[in-house]
C-alpha cells in the first residue's frame, strides 16, 4: 500500500505522521520506521486544494509546495504579516533551542504550545498576551533590544540535542532573558504581561540520553529506503539509529509530496546522508 506523506504533526502534544486524506500514524519512541520513496516527488498543493498541475519538485526543498501553491498557502498568514485583522489573542513566547540560540516569537493563544512543538524548543516560557499587532511590533522590539534572531536554522537546532545542559540551566538561561525583556519597559503599554513559567521538552522529544550525533538525510529519492529505530522526534525532525549504528535526524518535511511504501524494518538507510564532518554520502 502507498500513503503520499504530508509531514509531522503534534496533535494534542503527541508527534504523529500525516497522510493524505487525514490519517495520522502516531509516533512512539522505540520502534522500528522503514518506508521506500516511490515515483516522484509532487506539490501537495494549498489550503485543502490539489496543485492544478501537480508539479514536480526537487528533493531537497523543504516546503513540499511549487511557488504558485506556496504564495497561495502564504495568503493570510500571520507568518506573512498577511493577516492583520486576525480578532483573536496571541501570545509572545521565549524559546531556547540549545546554548546561545533563543528567538522571540508569537502564537495565537488557541493553540498553546504546539508551536513550540513544531519549532522543537526544548524549552520556553510566555512573556505577553495581547491583540495580533500589538503581539507582532512586541516581537519586533525585544528581537531587536535583546538582539535575538527570528528564526534559527534547524540544521544548528538538531545538532546540539544529544549535549543539551541540564534543565536547570537551561531554565536558567530562559529565565535571565525573561528578565531582560521585561526590562524593556514599552510593550508592556500594549500586552498583558504574562510571569515567567519555563517549560521543558526534553521528556516531550525524547532527547533526554541521545548518542552522538553523526548527521542527517538530505533528501530522498525515488527507490531510497528510510529505516532505522526511532530515538526521539522534536519538531519536525525524527532522530533515529540506523542499522550501521549511526544516529541521523531526518526533516520530516522532505517527506511531504514523495508517495511512500512499506519496507522491510531490517534494510538498510539509501538516502543521502550530510555527516557532521560536512562530507555528503550518497548510498
Amino acid at each position: 500500500m502507498v500513503w503520499r506523506s504530508g509531514g509531522i504533526s503534534w496533535r494534542g502534544g503527541v508527534p504523529g505522521l500525516r497522510w493524505e486524506g487525514g490519517r495520522v500514524s502516531v509516533l512512539a519512541c522505540g520502534r522500528d520506521i522503514a518506508f521506500r520513496a516511490v515515483g516522484e516527488r509532487r506539490c501537495v498543493g494549498a489550503r485543502g486544494n490539489p496543485c492544478p498541475l501537480a508539479a514536480v519538485l526537487p528533493g531537497r526543498g523543504t516546503g513540499g509546495r511549487c511557488g504558485d501553491c506556496t504564495r497561495l498557502d502564504r495568503a493570510h498568514s500571520v507568518a506573512a504579516d498577511t493577516l492583520a485583522d486576525d480578532p483573536r489573542p496571541y501570545r509572545v513566547y521565549l524559546a531556547w533551542f540549545g546554548p546561545g540560540m533563543v528567538k522571540v516569537g508569537i502564537t495565537a493563544e488557541q493553540r498553546g504550545d504546539a508551536r513550540l512543538l513544531e519549532q522543537g524548543a526544548v524549552a520556553f516560557s510566555w512573556l505577553g498576551r495581547g491583540p495580533l499587532m500589538a503581539a507582532r511590533r512586541t516581537e519586533e522590539v525585544l528581537r531587536h533590544a535583546l538582539a535575538v534572531p527570528d528564526r534559527i536554522p534547524y540544521a544548528r537546532k538538531r545538532a546540539v540535542r544529544h549535549v543539551l545542559p541540564p534543565a536547570g540551566e537551561r531554565a536558567g538561561e530562559v529565565t535571565e532573558l525573561y528578565g531582560r525583556a521585561v526590562g524593556v519597559g514599552v510593550w508592556a503599554e500594549t500586552l498583558e504581561v504574562l510571569p515567567c513559567r519555563v517549560h521543558d521538552h526534553v521528556e516531550v522529544f525524547g532527547i533526554g540520553d541521545l548518542p552522538a550525533y553523526d548527521g542527517s538525510v538530505v533528501e530522498l529519492v525515488a527507490g531510497g529506503v528510510v529505516a532505522g529505530r526511532l530515538l526521539a522526534a522534536a519538531g519536525p525532525d525524527l532522530h533515529l539509529l540506523d542499522r550501521s549504528g549511526r544516529h541521523l535526524a531526518l526533516d520530516t518535511r522532505l517527506m511531504s509530496g514523495w508517495a511512500l511504501e512499506a519496507a522491510p524494518p531490517e534494510r538498510l538507510l539509501t538516502m543521502p546522508v550530510s555527516c557532521e564532518d560536512g562530507q555528503e554520502q550518497l548510498f
